[in-house]
């Protein structure tokens, strides 16, 4: 049986990769990471590289691409796809796909999935389950994502401020993902909602340059694109939202 994994790596610390993520990295025949150029080491081969030794292979994806499917993009897609079918025809019966956070949250590894499933249905698709960037954020910041009846909502901020302008006035915690380029405009909107004494920012989790601390508190301007935002709902004493 050839298998293609998806193995989440967590969003920076190479300490929040599972057990079982390390064995089926050790176990793969191949292990590829993305990346946006093949002269640039990506964040989750770095990840891999730090807990494992493993020196990952690189697929080029069109990850700095916006509007959709692009030509760019879906031509990366197909290429990467061929590079895995490769690797299984070369010998190959487990092959690992390394993804930031968890392969099954707004991860690059679905489209590769579907791609190589398009190209030879042989291939069983599974996935290793990984720490999200809100979930490093909260443990790292002491906040509680939900409290009994409360909704958890994440958005990214490529979906438009309305969308994130919905979830605020809701009564749950509401995550939004990739806000760096966009970080005026959300500061601006959780205001707007009455929501930001306790809203939180975390960028670069894991990383040297990582920066955690108040959304009131920022300088302005923009945030690197792996930006966390967490706005937690007011919440009064012990188990009032049960």
């Amino acid at each position: 049986m050839r298998t293609l994994i998806g193995i989440g790596v967590g969003p920076g610390d190479p300490e929040l990769l599972t057990l079982k993520a390390v064995r089926l990295l050790r176990e793969a025949d191949v292990v590829f990471a993305p990346t946006t150029s093949l002269d640039r080491e990506s964040r989750a081969e770095q990840i891999v590289h730090a807990a494992t030794g493993i020196r990952a292979r690189r697929l080029v994806f069109a990850l700095d691409d916006q509007g959709g499917v692009t030509a760019e993009r879906a031509a990366a897609w197909d290429e990467a796809a061929r590079a895995v079918v490769e690797a299984f025809e070369a010998g190959a019966r487990s092959v690992g796909f390394v993804t930031l956070g968890d392969p099954n949250v707004y991860s690059t590894f679905g489209y590769l999935a579907q791609t190589v499933a398009a190209l030879d249905a042989e291939v069983q698709v599974t996935t290793v389950p990984g720490v999200t960037a809100m979930q490093d954020l909260a443990a790292r910041a002491d906040l509680r994502l939900a409290e009994g009846r409360e909704p958890l909502t994440l958005v990214p901020a490529t979906a438009g401020l309305d969308e994130v302008a919905r979830a605020l006035s809701g009564n749950g915690t509401v995550v939004v993902y990739k806000g760096g380029r966009f970080l005026d405009e959300l500061t601006a909107a959780v205001d707007a909602a009455g929501r930001a004494d306790a809203a939180v920012l975390g960028t670069d989790l894991g990383l040297e340059t990582e920066n955690i601390g108040a959304l009131k508190s920022r300088d302005g301007g923009r945030a690197p694109y792996f930006t966390t935002l967490i706005v937690p709902p007011a919440r009064g004493g012990r188990g009032e939202k049960l």
